[in-house]
């Protein structure tokens, strides 16, 4: 059984910032990619942005130069760190990470999501 489980999510001004964290717990034996997904109301979900195990990262435009993706290997945590948050930056953020678990291979998980909301 694997979980990722997000925090750091609320209420902001626009123009602030906010810090996400996901943590992978469970019978892991390698995260692979690791990855923040934005689903806005109305919208569909889209990737924000992805790091994968050697630290390489790609951002959505609509973020690059604001958000800051990172991880912890050794935690099995990944953070996204935002600032100069906008009212359009407004979803339900969920994290995900390709895990591999020993006997079961490789598969994509998912957390329940963590609201983030910029007013104004």
């Amino acid at each position: 059984q694997v979980r990722l489980v997000e925090s750091g999510g609320g209420l902001v001004q626009a123009g602030g910032a906010l810090r996400l964290s996901c943590a992978a717990s469970g019978s892991i034996f390698r995260i692979n990619a690791m990855a923040w997904y934005r689903q806005g109301p109305g919208k569909q979900r889209e990737l924000v942005a992805i790091i994968t195990r050697g630290l390489a990262t790609n951002y959505a435009d609509s973020v690059k130069g604001r958000f800051t993706i990172s991880r912890d290997n050794a935690k099995n945590t990944v953070y996204l760190q935002m600032n100069s948050l906008k009212l359009e930056d407004t979803a339900v953020y969920y994290c995900n990470a390709d895990i591999t678990v020993l006997g079961f291979g490789t598969s994509a998980y998912w957390g329940q999501g963590t609201q983030v909301t910029v007013s104004s």
